[in-house]
């Protein structure tokens, strides 16, 4: 049996980085904790260290094989890696009705392994640079994604106002205004016997200047529209 060398000259530096390892993957998964993500804390911080492990395997871990017939590759398990955290980044990955979803947390499995393995090559500073530019993808850049207005898709909302004070044409002026697209898809009404029954107008709307929740906004003060609702929030179509 072959002598086991618990400590050697490169423990300190690998039991370093499996930690920054272990740190960073945390910080990944804690926002993804946050967000009730079925790919958590304790996923991402697993995939992290586990990565990190596999990489300081392949970088020290046959260094005390020697030979003139010992080809070594330390990039091997790297790419295996790469190739295989695709498999557990496909798990969380749902589409239900058409509505695909979890595809933000299966980027964020792949960025951690990538953060493991750039810790256990021996490489903080990218490993640390990448934690940092994925908190400002899904913080800032989520933020400022769901304000730019985007061109040629639409939205319907549904909006309840009350007949024969012209609020139709109110509502449609106003969204012309701010730079929309208007269509109506259908009307119904949802109260009878009053002298101002209640209407339910479908409404799709594309481009504009503002975004849909500022549209919302803007079309609930005007007079005579009681509400604004998206058309995904309701339980039937009009």
């Amino acid at each position: 049996m072959p002598d086991i060398e618990w400590v050697n000259s490169s423990t300190f530096t690998e039991v370093t980085l499996l930690t920054l390892a272990f740190v960073l993957s945390g910080v990944i998964g804690l926002e993804r904790h946050r967000q009730v993500k079925s790919a958590g804390l304790r996923t991402h911080t697993l995939v992290g260290v586990g990565a990190a492990v596999f990489t300081l395997v392949s970088a020290y871990g046959f260094s005390g094989v020697t030979g003139p017939d010992a080809l070594l590759d330390p990039s091997r398990i790297a790419a295996q890696i790469v190739s295989g955290i695709g498999f557990l980044g496909a798990g969380v990955i749902f589409v239900k009705q058409n509505i695909v979803t979890g595809l933000t947390t299966a980027a964020s499995i792949w960025v951690v392994a990538a953060v493991g393995m750039a810790c256990g090559a021996g490489m903080p500073f990218l490993a640390a640079a990448t934690t940092v530019l994925h908190l400002l993808t899904v913080t800032v850049l989520s933020w400022l994604a769901r304000r730019i207005p985007v061109a040629g898709r639409g939205r319907d909302l549904v909006v309840h106002y009350r007949d024969g004070c012209g609020a139709l044409r109110s509502i449609l002026g106003r969204a012309t205004d701010l730079g929309f697209d208007v269509g109506l898809n259908g009307t119904r009404r949802a109260e009878k016997g009053r002298e101002a029954p209640l209407i339910e107008a479908s409404l799709r709307f594309n481009r504009g200047r503002i975004t849909i929740d500022k549209l919302v906004e803007q079309l609930t003060d005007v007079p005579g529209v009681q509400r604004v609702e998206h058309a995904l929030n309701l339980e039937g179509g009009l």
